[in-house]
């Protein structure tokens, strides 16, 4: 499923440019296996973000369930999801990652993942489509509000919308861009924390604050917020499991005032459907 993507907005061809030579790069993933830890193992990682939106995916029930992924990448979200049952659709903006999903799905027994390529604030699924959308690290690469109201016409009246995303408050962005920390400590913390130089794919790209959340959340009922990472991210790089636990248990100790102190969020509620009354 494809779209002919001729009306993309210069923010968007920039992250096609780039994602081609990504692609490019990483062309070597089509047979590289897909660990399952994250949907196996028993022994939960509690203080992880990305185990914390599986838990929440594997109590879904998602097995037989239409999910919708946007912004798919190299397709190992879509190919986790559809071993656990799940009937999946995943799409990205470029059409060499998503040949590279293809044969990943593909080589990994899947031939069923419906990839596909297009923009997330223009679907081309019908109305009433999914009963579950998945997020994970896609919300900062796109216009919210025009997603959002996408995945509220293609999800099923209670649709789940389950995500993992990047989020900073303003707040704590304001003093991340002050001179001393912008021009002074965080080019020294960069490299220990992310491991490069250039964390980010694109300049357009930035952490959602919580007016840009605001435009998720307000979409949902009967919603499970919860943020994560204080220093994980900022002071220490999440592959010290030690370090973010203790994070982690800061984190919920603080939980009044998380949703400002948090560098990620993860969330899971029902869509809340738009109802046309007549005129």
């Amino acid at each position: 499923m494809n779209s002919s993507l001729d009306d993309l907005t210069d923010r968007q061809r920039r992250e096609q440019d780039f994602h081609r030579d990504f692609a490019a790069k990483h062309a070597a993933l089509v047979t590289e296996p897909v660990t399952m830890d994250v949907v196996e193992d028993t022994d939960r990682r509690w203080w992880n973000a990305y185990w914390s939106m599986y838990d929440r995916i594997l109590s879904s029930g998602l097995a037989g369930k239409r999910v919708l992924i946007p912004g798919c990448g190299f397709g190992t979200d879509a190919i986790r999801i559809a071993r656990l049952g799940a009937a999946v659709a995943a799409f990205d903006i470029s059409p060499e990652i998503i040949e590279i999903a293809g044969h990943r799905g593909r080589h990994h027994g899947l031939p069923d993942i419906e990839f596909g390529v297009m923009t997330a604030e223009k679907l081309l699924y019908p109305d009433d489509h999914f009963d579950a959308v998945v997020f994970v690290d896609i919300l900062h690469h796109v216009d919210i509000g025009r997603t959002m109201q996408e995945i509220r016409r293609v999800l099923k009246p209670g649709g789940l919308v389950i995500g993992n995303e990047l989020y900073t408050h303003s707040r704590l962005q304001a003093l991340r861009e002050t001179g001393f920390v912008a021009r002074q400590l965080y080019p020294r913390m960069r490299r220990y924390i992310y491991g490069t130089d250039t964390p980010y794919i694109t300049a357009d790209e930035h952490k959602i604050n919580e007016a840009e959340f605001r435009l998720v959340s307000d979409s949902l009922t009967d919603s499970d917020i919860d943020y994560f990472g204080c220093f994980e991210g900022r002071l220490f790089p999440n592959r010290i499991a030690w370090a973010s636990r203790l994070d982690r248990r800061f984190m919920r100790a603080a939980a009044p005032i998380a949703a400002t102190l948090g560098s990620r969020v993860v969330f899971r509620g029902r869509i809340r459907k738009v109802v046309a009354h007549p005129a």
